[in-house]
This record gives structure tokens, sequence and C-alpha cells, in this order.
């Protein structure tokens, strides 16, 4: 059934136990985070309530944490800590330090002095004074901060299935590659009202009594113990081997849907970005991956494509797809773009993604490289005749054919151009096509046809073994659908590809994907 002809509610229900599993996770993951923040941030709001000279400088750490993006903290994470859980929570609760320190330490010092005075005047010590006195009086400022932290994870945690962590990030950043709304909706509303319930109980707690206050703050411990242990709950199918696939490539048919209908290929599989993907089969944390059959990586890490003998990946030759009225605005892009048609094969296209993905080119040198090669580079002109914009997925060769669409505008035009690269999934850039946000971006005809328009199984069934035929659908349906066109193919065909570390497919005699299954079977 496609997307619009079903309804939210239904595909909750048809997901529910995915969606359960990933709503434990992000419990879990949640207040493991909450948990290791509070054991960490109490005790320093304390220590700096007693220290003032140290809280400028603890405060202001905990601020400066906060301020870096989360994808890149996530980043950080990723070479000391791998990937899967341990970086997500020590990001999470990296995140959650600020408001509990800051709070604690607000509640702590904002005691009425002449309380404390007369607490000491009874005989009480400095730590009778802290657990009777101050604690208590603060209890419902320190609750506020673990009422905001609790918020922030929350939200932040749905991040973490980039790293192979889980949770509800799952269904959103896979709903946002494979144009789903639906699943963008069953991960983002589950997520949002797990924010709301949490934070309307820890409100509740805050408006008790001191006498119940103090018998809440006891048990908060003990609940959030509790709560973390969701991420223990969901079972995994075990099986010797490991893989990870992107989200986008968990919920298509040309991925681990036809790995499990065509090939009835079932293996323990984690989501992770494939931003991070590569490393992780690199270093043995993976054992077989989602990947792009052209990727730079994989001559970097020594991998390995397992042959495709069913054919259940169809072809994905890239072209330039561009709005039909930026054409009739600007009568030259057509010729302009069409002067890349043909010129990349798969091999060319691989050892320029191996300069951006593993050399760490830019891909602005990697793109002008390529032109003065190929004797296609012009200087710029003046750039006044009006302004095209180019979008690009968020991987490297996307920036690399951006770049050379750019130079190609501004040498042999008068256009300008305005980028606006890494825009994410298949559906964010196809929206901002179809709404005018953007004038053209490269598309593969695969995706095209799976993930746009989302044929019947036979129509697909008929045209993927050939890649003139399915180049000609999603033409004509382009051009019907969405007055949008497709330019001559660049040449190169960068198609779905499961990956093994070519030691341990031979090791292990795998060179094919049914060989995997086998394998898998006999275990």
């Amino acid at each position: 059934m496609n997307e619009h002809q079903q309804t939210l509610w239904e595909f909750m229900r048809q997901q529910s136990d995915k969606l359960a599993e990933q709503t434990l996770q992000h419990i879990g993951l949640t207040f493991i985070s909450l948990f290791i923040a509070v054991l960490i941030g109490l005790p320093l709001g304390i220590f700096i309530s007693r220290r003032k000279q140290f809280s400028a400088g603890i405060l202001g750490v905990a601020g400066v944490l906060q301020t870096i993006p989360s994808i890149a903290l996530l980043g950080f994470m990723i070479p000391v800590l791998g990937i899967g859980p341990k970086p997500a929570i020590t990001a999470l609760l990296l995140y959650a330090l600020l408001p509990i320190i800051r709070n604690t330490y607000t509640g702590i010092t904002g005691v009425d002095a002449a309380i404390k005075e007369a607490a000491v005047a009874m005989g009480m010590s400095k730590w009778q004074v802290l657990f009777k006195v101050e604690l208590p009086l603060a209890m419902p400022v320190i609750f506020a901060g673990i009422r905001t932290a609790t918020v922030i994870t929350v939200g932040v945690a749905t991040l973490a299935s980039y790293i192979a962590a889980g949770g509800l990030g799952e269904f959103i950043f896979g709903g946002i590659s494979l144009n789903n709304t639906n699943m963008i909706l069953a991960g983002a509303i589950p997520a949002a009202l797990l924010a709301i319930l949490f934070d309307f109980l820890l409100s509740r707690l805050q408006k008790l009594d001191s006498r119940k206050l103090k018998l809440a703050a006891f048990s908060l411990p003990v609940i959030l113990i509790l709560l973390s242990s969701f991420y223990l709950i969901p079972a995994t199918y075990a099986t010797k081997l490991k893989a990870g696939f992107t989200p986008e490539f968990m919920g298509r048919q040309d991925g681990n849907l036809g790995l499990q209908s065509k090939y009835g290929l079932h293996i323990n599989t984690v989501v992770i970005s494939d931003a991070v993907m590569y490393k992780a089969a690199y270093e043995k944390q993976l054992d077989v991956i989602s990947g792009y059959s052209t990727d730079g990586r994989l001559k970097a890490y020594g991998l390995v494509v397992l042959n495709d003998d069913k054919k259940i990946f169809p072809p994905y030759y890239a072209a330039p797809i561009v709005r039909e009225d930026a054409l009739v605005k600007y009568p030259e892009l057509e010729n302009t773009l069409n002067l890349l048609a043909g010129k990349i094969n798969d091999s060319v296209m691989t050892a320029l993604n191996y300069r951006t993905d593993y050399l760490h080119q830019t891909p602005e040198r990697v793109a002008k490289d390529f032109l003065i090669d190929h004797k296609l580079f012009k200087p710029a002109r003046n750039g006044n005749a009006g302004v095209i914009r180019i979008g690009s997925k968020i991987f490297g060769e996307q920036y690399i054919l951006a770049n050379m669409y750019s130079m190609l505008i501004k040498g042999y035009t008068d256009y300008d151009v305005s980028t606006k690269t890494g825009l994410g999934g298949t559906k964010i850039c196809f929206d901002a096509l179809t709404n005018n946000q953007i004038d053209f971006y490269p598309e593969y005809t695969g995706t095209g046809l799976l993930a746009i328009l989302q044929p019947q199984v036979k129509v697909v069934d008929s045209l993927t073994p050939n890649r003139d035929a399915t180049y000609q659908y999603v033409k004509d349906q382009f051009d019907k659908k969405y007055q949008v066109k497709w330019l001559k193919p660049i040449g190169f065909n960068n198609a779905y590809a499961l990956m093994m570390r070519a030691k341990q497919a031979e090791k292990l005699n795998i060179k094919t994907i049914s060989n995997l299954k086998r394998y898998l079977e006999s275990k």
C-alpha cells in the first residue's frame, strides 16, 4: 500500500511492534542519560554553592557543551566510544547537565540566610544543614531543572538513531528519507507526547508539599533506574553477524524490505547514518552494511560489494532533475547542465568520491579538477541574468555534482548561482524542488522510481532489469505528475549494495547475498 492510500493510524497499527520497541528504547535512552546527569549534576551544583569561585567556570563549561550542535557532539563521541548507546548516552547526559547544575546552585544559594543561621544556632552540622534545610527548600527549583533536562533529552534522543542507538528517530529520519509523512509523524508524535507526559508528571512532583516532596526526591533514583531499564527490554533478532542499514534503506523495497521478501534474509540489524556506517564496518563494529556502489569509502576501508544475484536493486543512474518552469525562465540552463551527460562512469565517480570521503579534499577542488581535466572549466562570467538555485542531498557525491553544475553555470551562462546543499533525504530535496525553493538537484532513477513515484510491484519488477526503461518511465511520470524534467544521465550507476569487509567475506566464502543468507541459516 502506498503512503498516500494509508492513514497515519493504519500505518501506526501496522508498525505497532516496531513503534513499541522504539518507544521503549527512547524512554530508556532518556532516563539512563538523565540518571547519570543527576548523579553528576546534583553534587556539582552543591559543590559550587559552597565554592562560589568555581561556579562561573563550571556553569560556563556546561553552557558551552549545550551550545555544541547535537549531531556534531555525537560525531565527536564516535572515535572514542564507537557507535550504539554509549556515545548517545554520553552526549545526552552532557546536554542535561546545565539545567541540573544551574538549578541546584540557584536553589541552594536562594535559601534565606536567616533560616540557615537558625539551623546552625540549633547545633546542626554543615551536612545536616544541607540535607535537612537547604536541599528540602531548594527541591522545587532542583526539580524544575530536572524537568527542563528531561524535555531536552527526549528531544535530542531522536538523533540517537543516526549512530545505531535506536529510539523514535528511526521512524523520523526514515520518513524524511523515504518521502513518507506517516513514518515521520509515527516517530515525531510519540516523541512529543513523551516530552509532554514527563514534563506534566514532574510538574506535579514540583507542586507537592515539602514532606511529600522529600519522599519523591528519595524515590526519584528508583524511578530513573526503572525507566532506564526500558532500553534493555526490546528483544533483538540475534544472528552471528550484525548489519547496519540507513533509515532509508530500512524502509525501501530495494532495501531491507526486498532483502526479506525476495532473499528471505533476516539479520540482526541496527539503524545508522551512512556518515558513520562505513567506518563502523572497517572497525569491525558492523559486519554487513548498506552502501552505494560508487562510494569512495569502499576502497578506503577495504570493503567488497556482495553480488545482488536476485536483482532487487534497480539501476540508479544519476541525472539532474529540473522544474520545467525553471527551464523556461532560464533558457540556457538545460544545455549547460547536459555538458556533464555521459562524462562520468562508475570508476570515475568512485575515484572522485574517494578524494572527498577519504582524502578529505573539498568538493569544490575535486569538481574543479575534473572540469579542468575534461576541458569543461571556464572562468565565471558576470552572473547578472538571474540566480539559479542548486540543491543537493547530504553526502559527498552530491556535493561534488552540485559544485560541478555551479561552475558550469557560472562559466557558460550569465546566470549566478545559489547553492542549498546538504538538504538531507529524498523528501526534503524533492519537496524543496516542487515548492519552488530550489530549481534543480541531482537525483537517481531508482530513487525516483521507488521513493517518489512508488508504483505497483509488478511495474517495478518489469522495469528494474532495464536501465533505459527505468529512466524513460521516471522521465515520463515526473513530467506528467510534477512538471519536473529529467535531463540526460551523467553516466554512472550509484546502485544500492550490501557490503562486507573484503577479508571477512573471503574467509566466510560470501560472494553473493544468497551466500550471506545461507551462512546465516547455517549458524
